[in-house]
């Protein structure tokens, strides 16, 4: 559980799990050559720092009174294969890297397809409300001009009665 909260808030915990675990075996793999205990906690040192330089002098140090010739091919060994190993796992870091980026670029991709659908059908929606709220005006209007030709109507029935009353209350011979 503790470690998925690593990975969480750390990107780079499989990189770095990665390279700690092949710096592991390297150093196993120097104990099982032979190395004596005190030089090997030496070794074991300078290999977690990943500097050839150091380990090739210490390696120098710590076996003066062995065999030179097998020290040499060693250090060499060690060398090799530790730059070897960095390579792949620069190499295997590299690979993750490019993963990851194209993992984004999917995830991106999908999202900003999601994001010009859902602004597509909200265009579609809000264009569909426009033409609701268009029709609704137009009835509106309709209704509205139906209302005042009828009010027209009954004012021109009201005022022909009501000319026709006042010619009628008012005799004809007084005009």
């Amino acid at each position: 559980m503790e470690q998925e909260g690593m990975r969480q808030q750390f990107p780079f915990y499989n990189e770095l799990q990665a390279i700690f675990t092949s710096r592991m075996q390297r150093m196993l793999w120097l104990e099982a050559e032979g190395i004596g205990s005190s030089s090997s906690k030496k070794r074991l040192m300078h290999l977690s720092s990943d500097d050839e330089d150091d380990i090739n002098i210490k390696e120098s140090d710590v076996d003066k009174a062995g065999n030179k010739k097998k020290k040499k091919t060693t250090t060499t060994n060690v060398s090799k294969d530790s730059s070897v190993n960095l390579k792949e796992i620069l190499e295997e870091l590299m690979k993750q890297q490019m993963q990851i980026e194209m993992q984004w670029m999917k995830l991106y991709e999908s999202k900003e397809e999601e994001r010009r659908i859902r602004e597509m059908e909200w265009r579609q929606k809000m264009e569909a409300l426009e033409n609701e709220r268009i029709m609704f005006d137009r009835r509106w209007r309709e209704r509205e001009e139906q209302r005042r030709i009828k009010e027209e109507t009954k004012s021109k029935k009201r005022d022909a009665l009501i000319t026709l009353l006042i010619n009628k209350l008012t005799p004809e011979d007084h005009l």
